[in-house]
């Protein structure tokens, strides 16, 4: 374990300037991010006694090797630039805005010719309109239900909506008057993307407006003496109303604002927001942060604003989301201590100016205090379910540590597993865990290369080899090892430029740190331990690939799937560990995730080879007219049946090359 006093930067190298630092552990991972009006003062206040730290703290400066500063100009410029890092690096020791469930969303893919609307969870696509977020999908599906009747827009996939446009036939909200039917041709595009975006106009709060527009129809029509079509614009009407009652009016001056409450103690902080668009509250949304030192409500308040409207700003961009990521007002229990800089940056995120406040009277007030409720409910609900989590998570590292004889917890547990039909398509999968909890980040793929000649325990050899080959190339700064074909999904993001570095305390060369960019490398953090599907032989062979390239620091074990043995390498018999052992509990999740990556891995790649083996034989069709065709026509059954005109019409097809297409598969022509 580092000692503080060791990396600790004289008093004076450190600026009295503004500026943000960042901790980093041995292996150059940034661990915490922060930022300070001194830095000298903020700085020297973690090399105190180490005793009387946070204990979170205490932890933090005792895993770091290394401290950076950067000097700014700004608080401004402080705020964008440790948001920025914390977008970056991922610091693990910094607060983190977890939700506490994945909410959905209403998406209206205005990307498309025909609008769809739609319940989503996921991340934000360009061309999309989203509207919530919701507590519950079935609220979701509640209100479409209720608006599809005034807004007859499609909700149905692009496969049910093909296929009813092939048989010529609207779906059953076609008959019922809650589609306009697009499919089969009863409006066209135009006229269906006319009724979407009146439908998102009324989500995003202009309603009043098209009700007096639907009433000055109503009276129309029972002017002209069409009282059927006066009758269904009243029902319409009254549909409307019903749909807006259910967002009851908060705020009686049709303020945009967020309302923003915590709940705390001194390791873990709830919060709640409910966001409220044109007096309305249109949703809500919770976190559960981690404190990794004493924190304030004023400075969780100022830390939320950063990264919840900096990641908002962000979707907004990615989205093409016509709706403002930050509203004019902000309300929070009390104020952060640069709250005029914070205020400047969030009004450049909007493009005009918005307010911090605390809520003193009046409605605003009582719409407070409800936020607070929510915030200390959901804080104990929390409680309640962390409880056990967190303690079944610390006694499962605790009876590994025992039951393998490990000189330490496990905090980064590795695990491989192997996955082919008959030894075709053999693929391997490597998936981490880190304090008992999947990071799915570091997950990696791997194709095995001349699978015919190796079985399952040569195939687990090779997947360790490459996995630890690329470890010692990276650790040792050596990128021209690069045998692997690993796929998978890191962090990304432009480093910042740093200045002010401590003297003495940064190494010229950062192990498992890409100089390049300064992120981190795929393989550059070992594990603690590496578990191996399998028994005895296959837990051998990943040890004796270990002990052939000199990495030493890794425990290997195997688990069996038959009778859930662990077995240790050299050792004769097993290790059982109970049937009720949190420990084994946590290595079986962790040997189920690899086989179940590895099997989604393994399926993809012969759907891949069932598709397109057969176009493979056609001369001069590349992948992407391949994908083309089994993208119009569904299958290669159908492409077979089809004729020389039909495949020709296709853009980038002719006569010529759809004859060679039929003429490969056996086709008629």
């Amino acid at each position: 374990m580092p000692d503080p006093s060791t990396y600790r930067p004289a008093t004076g190298s450190i600026p009295e300037q503004p500026g943000v630092y960042r901790f980093s552990d041995p292996r150059g991972r940034v661990i915490y991010v922060g930022k300070a009006k001194s830095l000298r003062q903020r700085l020297n206040s973690y090399f105190a006694d180490v005793s009387g730290l946070h204990p979170r703290t205490r932890q933090m400066v005792t895993t770091a090797s290394q401290v950076q500063w950067t000097v700014v100009g700004t608080e401004v410029e402080a705020l964008q630039l440790e948001y920025n890092w914390i977008k970056e690096f991922d610091p693990r020791f910094n607060v983190r805005y977890r939700d506490d469930k994945t909410y959905p969303v209403l998406a209206v893919t205005m990307n498309e010719e025909f609008p769809r609307l739609a319940v989503y969870r996921g991340p934000r696509r360009k061309g999309v309109r989203y509207f919530g977020p919701y507590a519950h999908a079935w609220a979701i599906r509640e209100t479409l239900d209720l608006l599809l009747r005034v807004f007859p827009a499609r909700t149905c996939s692009a496969g049910v909506f093909k296929r009813h446009g092939q048989i010529g036939r609207p779906c059953l909200l076609g008959y019922i008057d809650k589609c306009s039917a697009p499919c089969v041709g009863r409006v066209d595009a135009q006229e269906h993307r006319d009724i979407v975006e009146d439908f998102c106009d009324f989500l995003a709060g202009r309603t009043d407006h098209l009700v007096r527009q639907m009433e000055r129809k109503m009276a129309q029509a029972s002017d002209d003496l069409e009282f059927e079509r006066a009758a269904r614009l009243r029902d319409d009407i009254g549909a409307l109303k019903r749909a807006m009652e259910r967002q009851a009016v908060v705020l009686g001056d049709g303020t945009d604002a967020d309302v923003v409450a915590f709940a705390q103690d001194e390791l873990e902080a709830a919060v709640q927001v409910f966001h409220v668009r044109g007096g309305r509250v249109r949703g809500q949304r919770g976190w559960v942060i981690d404190k990794v030192e004493p924190t304030d409500t004023a400075q969780l308040v100022e830390r939320f604003l950063t990264q919840f409207y900096g990641e908002q700003a962000a979707l907004a961009e990615s989205s093409d989301d016509a709706q403002q990521p930050v509203p004019k007002e902000i309300l929070v229990p009390e104020l952060p201590g640069e709250v005029d800089a914070l205020a400047d940056w969030l009004s450049g995120l909007r493009g005009s100016r918005v307010g911090i406040r605390v809520p003193q009277r009046g409605d605003k007030r009582a719409l407070a205090e409800t936020v607070e409720r929510n915030a200390k409910e959901a804080f104990t609900q929390h409680k309640l379910r962390r409880a056990g989590d967190l303690t079944a998570r610390s006694a499962a590292l605790q009876e590994i540590q025992e039951g393998l004889g490990l000189d330490t917890a496990p905090l980064r547990i590795e695990c491989i597993d192997i996955s082919h039909v008959q030894g075709t398509n053999v693929v391997a999968s490597l998936v981490v865990f880190e304090d008992g909890l999947a990071k799915k980040s570091d997950y990696r793929r791997f194709e095995i290369r001349d699978a015919a000649e190796l079985g399952d325990v040569a195939s687990i050899a090779e997947v360790v080899r490459r996995r630890f080959r690329r470890y010692l190339a990276e650790t040792a700064g050596d990128t021209a090892i690069t045998d692997g074909d690993e796929g998978g999904v890191n962090g990304s993001g432009a480093v910042a430029d740093t200045t002010g570095i401590a003297p003495d305390t940064v190494p010229a060369h950062r192990p498992g740190i890409d100089p390049e960019t300064g992120r981190p490398r795929k393989f550059a953090y070992p594990p603690n331990l590496l578990v191996v599907d399998g028994a005895q032989p296959q837990a051998e062979a990943a040890a004796d690939v270990l002990a052939e390239l000199g990495v030493t620091d890794v425990a290997v074990c195997g688990l069996a799937k038959r009778l859930e043995e662990v077995w240790l390498p050299g050792e004769p018999d097993p290790v059982i560990l109970s049937r009720t052992s949190e420990g084994l509990y946590l290595l079986q999740r962790v040997r189920d995730e690899a086989h179940r990556f590895a099997i989604t891995y393994h399926r993809q790649r012969r759907s891949t080879g069932m598709t397109s083996s057969e176009l493979d034989a056609v001369p001069g069709l590349g992948p992407a007219r391949r994908a083309a065709l089994l993208k119009h026509f569904g299958s290669v059954r159908r492409l077979k049946a089809a004729g020389v005109d039909e495949i020709a019409a296709l853009p980038g097809f002719g006569p010529r090359t759809a004859a060679a297409v039929l003429e490969a598969l056996g086709g008629t022509r």
